[in-house]
């Protein structure tokens, strides 16, 4: 965080020609007010000294006992007998005598006071992947971040629990609206339910993800550490981006329904199916969370799946950890990946729990892991945003610094060793055999079962044919998690993959979609 931090305050002073003072400030100001958390750091930073060395003058960053130094930039030159990263220290220190007393709460941003209600709430939304409002307890909300309805439908009455996306019409909804998908009401000329006329035998469904963070669609906008594109506008999401984790559900490739903002366009499963069937309107859940370790689903489905197995219409679930099974920031990397059974035994696990709450008529989708060597191929040498100005940070340094820190996302992938690239994308095949023979093998009551690879290879191809460069397909902040551009690519591929393979997945195309249509136009879009 320091290095970040300090990294973007001495380029904006060097991009505008001014004082680290006059950088700071600037920054200040296009920061929203109660995010500004850096701005007693200014005496310390100085132009001459890299942020790494800045830093470790500060105490904010450390060497511990038996570790190797941490840093992202290139140590200083060497002077006489001294290594120039410890020269540069031994002559940082003495001039600044600060207390990291004074700095203890920059590691953690819930200690700033005006932040610590914010975090609590945070802190809610991520043990229980639920609404932190949610008045009526239905696990559905009619505020957009804080786990609502960016990541699950909007709830159309917060004060009733039997009101919420995804149900069958009550009494064909001739009165309200039960299943928040708009159409209710009767039609004046023949007295029937829009609802039963329209929606009656639709084959209407929702569509779940269970995933990771690239489901939950992991984003750090570029502009907030790009020095040449910095402006007050480049911040003006930040308090959203907060609030919902970092992440953008609302752009992504299951549940996306937005149009993007952080470049490239939006198509989702979800807008594709409600194109399908405009009876499928709000029905999405993304109960996804940012870990870079294996995650268990099975645990948290039971306090986190919207689904009444009575009441609600079937589903369509995608089971989608793409990599965190064999992804971890540890430096035996390779000791703490799923194995084979494990993962047989956590996929099947959730499954039986999926049998015993999902309606009748449901679909699960297993998607395999993806072959992260894609990753280190196409960035390793490319300068990342921190870099750009000087040339001086590439992703190959970034990677370095993170699993120095013991922080990397993905240890085995995000390497200069080729031989533990290669291992982690075999264990990444055999995972995904074992999810292919689950698809193969096992059966369930309420529900069928497919298997997907992950479409990588098609997307870095329909993209070239778009004039695309495969290093365009990734989140250029983190260097590691699916851009907005491969999500969208990836829709369309799965799309046309369950058209041919699972036409019964996708339901059958409504009929009625442009009167639905018109009658909302009539009514105001009531």
């Amino acid at each position: 965080g320091c290095v970040l931090v300090v990294s973007v305050i001495e380029q904006l002073a060097q991009w505008h020609n001014s004082t680290v003072k006059a950088a700071m400030e600037r920054l200040c100001d296009y920061i929203p007010g109660k995010y500004q958390i850096m701005h007693h750091m200014s005496c310390c930073i100085d132009r001459e000294m890299n942020a790494d060395v800045v830093c470790h003058s500060l105490r904010l960053c450390k060497q511990d006992p038996g570790q190797p130094l941490c840093h992202l930039y290139s140590p200083p030159k060497k002077e006489k007998h001294l290594p120039g990263f410890f020269h540069a220290l031994t002559h940082a220190r003495p001039k600044r005598q600060i207390r990291s007393k004074s700095f203890m709460g920059f590691s953690s941003v819930c200690a700033f006071p005006l932040l610590a209600n914010l975090c609590e709430k945070i802190k809610y939304v991520l043990r229980n992947k639920l609404p932190f409002e949610d008045f009526d307890g239905d696990k559905f909300s009619t505020f957009p971040t804080l786990r609502g309805y960016h990541w699950r439908g909007r709830d159309c009455n917060d004060k009733n629990t039997t009101v919420y996306p995804g149900r069958r019409p009550d009494n064909w909804d001739a009165k309200s609206d039960s299943n928040c998908n708009g159409i209710w009401g009767v039609d004046p000329k023949d007295g029937i339910p829009y609802e039963e006329k329209f929606c009656k035998g639709a084959d209407s469904k929702g569509v779940v993800l269970l995933g990771d963070s690239a489901g939950a669609h992991f984003h750090i906008p570029p502009e907030w550490m790009t020095v040449t594109q910095m402006s007050a506008k480049s911040f003006i999401n930040l308090p959203m981006a907060f609030s919902d984790e970092f992440d953008w559900p609302q752009f992504s490739e299951i549940t996306g329904f937005l149009n993007s903002t952080i470049g490239g366009w939006t198509d989702s499963l979800y807008l594709r199916l409600r194109k399908r069937n405009r009876c499928n309107h709000r029905d999405l859940q993304n109960i996804s969370q940012n870990v870079y370790f294996p995650v268990n689903i099975a645990p948290y489905l039971s306090f986190s799946l919207a689904r009444n197995q009575l009441l609600d219409n079937p589903a369509i679930v995608i089971y989608a950890t793409i990599g965190n099974d064999v992804c971890n920031g540890e430096r035996d990397t390779l000791a703490h990946m799923t194995t084979p059974k494990e993962m047989l035994s956590n996929v099947v696990r959730a499954l039986r729990y999926l049998d015993s709450h999902l309606p009748n008529g449901s679909h699960v989708i297993l998607t395999g892991l993806v072959d992260g060597r894609f990753l280190w191929d196409n960035l390793h040498d490319r300068y990342h945003p921190l870099g750009q100005l000087n040339k001086d940070v590439t992703y190959s340094q970034l990677y370095s610094f993170l699993d120095c820190l013991q922080v990397s996302p993905c240890s085995g992938w995000l390497t200069p060793n080729e031989t533990l690239r290669n291992l982690t994308s075999e264990r990444a095949l055999q995972l995904s055999n074992v999810l292919k023979e689950i698809a193969r093998s096992e059966k369930f009551d309420n529900f069928d079962i497919f298997y997907m690879d992950f479409p990588l290879r098609q997307t870095a191809e329909e993209w070239r044919k778009m004039g695309g460069e495969p290093w365009q397909l990734i989140e250029p902040v983190d260097g590691f998690h699916p851009s907005q551009i491969a999500a969208a690519l990836g829709t369309g591929i799965t799309w046309q993959k369950a058209l041919h393979e699972w036409p019964q997945v996708l339901g059958k195309e409504n009929p009625f979609n442009d009167q639905i249509e018109a009658i909302f136009k009539d009514q105001g879009g009531h």
